[in-house]
């Protein structure tokens, strides 16, 4: 989606204010013993008690067999994204970290965000993995400006994992956003610098950093969404809707 005047403008960022407010109230409902089902019963109703409606539900991306099933994306532990709340019961556990991701349509703009909260007490090496992965899409939002390059973005995200000693899941990553859930560009979570499509200014952009404990091999569950690490290690991913601006990025998810 490219902004073109100050209502999309208004709206994108009203959006953004929704969805944050509703992954806000989410983050602070995890703890031990809650089940994903209770967790994307509240997201549904919280969007639509604002007169929005949720962005997944239902939603059938290229290639799929079936529409997804659930308003929120909770995956766990080693469920790198898509994780579908209420197929069957998952129930939170002390020293879990889930992911919670979610979309919401306002005046027909999509945005899109994500974050992984621990469950209770963790351990070091899953702190350490959030926070490396929250740093990273810090550090990609830095690079989102216009006139820089794609290359710029996968590149500063892939350096923050890396460095950390983590790796990056290279074959799932951002999106453009806006009209659509999913529409171009594909933003990898890794590449170099000074390369791919040149950003402008307008551009609304949703961009994930998805990294792994252990290697970055995925293997997809027979529910056809849900991607999981194939070594069982621990995933973490992050997500926010921005605006591209000729200083730096607008935060439209926070």
């Amino acid at each position: 989606m490219i902004i073109k005047n100050d209502t999309e403008r208004e709206n994108l960022i009203e959006a953004g204010k929704r969805l944050a407010h509703i992954l806000d109230i989410l983050r602070k409902r995890v703890a031990p013993g809650v089940t994903a089902e209770e967790l994307d019963d509240l997201a549904e109703q919280l969007i639509r008690d604002g007169g929005d409606s949720p962005a997944f539900l239902g939603y059938a991306p290229d290639g799929a067999q079936r529409q997804f099933p659930a308003s929120l994306c909770v995956s766990i532990n080693n469920e790198i994204v898509h994780g579908i709340p209420n197929e069957s019961e998952k129930v939170l556990k002390e020293g879990d970290i889930v992911g919670l991701d979610l979309g919401l349509i306002h005046k027909n703009i999509v945005v899109d965000s994500a974050i992984t909260v621990p469950v209770g007490k963790v351990s070091a090496e899953a702190k350490k993995l959030i926070k490396a992965t929250e740093k990273a899409l810090s550090a990609g939002i830095k690079k989102a400006v216009h006139g820089n390059h794609l290359g710029d973005i996968s590149n500063s995200i892939q350096k923050e994992i890396e460095n950390a000693g983590f790796s990056v899941v290279k074959s799932l990553g951002g999106h453009g956003v806006g009209d659509r859930v999913h529409e171009e560009p594909f933003i990898a979570n890794f590449g170099k610098a000074g390369t791919g499509m040149l950003l402008k200014e307008g551009m609304v952009l949703a961009l994930e950093p998805i990294s792994a404990a252990g290697k970055a091999a995925v293997t997809l569950a027979p529910n056809g969404y849900t991607y999981r690490t194939k070594d069982g290690s621990l995933s973490a991913h992050v997500e926010h809707t921005i605006l591209i601006e000729k200083g730096k990025a607008r935060i439209i998810t926070k």
